[in-house]
């Protein structure tokens, strides 16, 4: 059970302090489950992360979901949840209980305005983190795919199966030549 309150502590730590949706809360949820509590180790924040972004739902969820399964089984997921839940739940109720009066206030447009950018680098961090010793040949694949999408318009889906499909090739071409994975 002590690992379950845990679970659910960090997470509603993350959950509190992070505004700006599931990108910007990666950069502390890796700080908080790979360096400061090491449940996990980066290679496998890596692959649980890559897990959360292609299944369905929010990434702060499923990365909750994915931790908290590995490091407590079920009950570590639903406690992770939880904790990146609740504070969101509790803050969007007091806001629609009190924007509509406030909305409209210098302060608090001053405040958003304010905001906007440390939004953006909270987003952005996790792209540099992330990126760091990825190696140049995957760092060049994944600018061709951000450049295939970004400028040709050709849909993120197709690209996430050519990469699933070219990742499954390449495990089966080295587990052929005794390479294992």
């Amino acid at each position: 059970m002590r690992k379950s309150f845990d679970l659910f502590w960090s997470f509603l730590k993350i959950g509190i302090f992070t505004f700006g949706g599931g990108y910007a809360m990666v950069a502390l949820i890796e700080k908080e489950v790979v360096d400061r509590r090491r449940w996990v180790e980066r290679t496998e924040f890596l692959d649980l992360l890559t897990l959360a972004q292609t299944s369905p739902g929010a990434l702060a969820l499923n990365t909750a979901v994915f931790v908290g399964y590995k490091v407590d089984g079920y009950r570590g997921g639903v406690w992770s949840v939880l904790g990146v839940v609740v504070p969101s739940f509790v803050i969007i109720l007091v806001i629609a209980l009190f924007f509509a009066e406030f909305r409209h206030d210098p302060v608090v447009e001053a405040v958003f305005k304010g905001m906007r950018p440390a939004v953006v680098a909270l987003v952005l961090a996790p792209v540099f983190n992330l990126s760091r010793g990825i190696g140049p040949v995957r760092l060049g694949l994944g600018a061709l795919a951000l450049g295939v999408t970004w400028y040709a318009g050709f849909s993120p889906v197709y690209l996430i199966l050519v990469g699933a499909l070219a990742g499954i090739g390449y495990g089966v071409y080295r587990k052929k030549k005794g390479k294992g994975l």
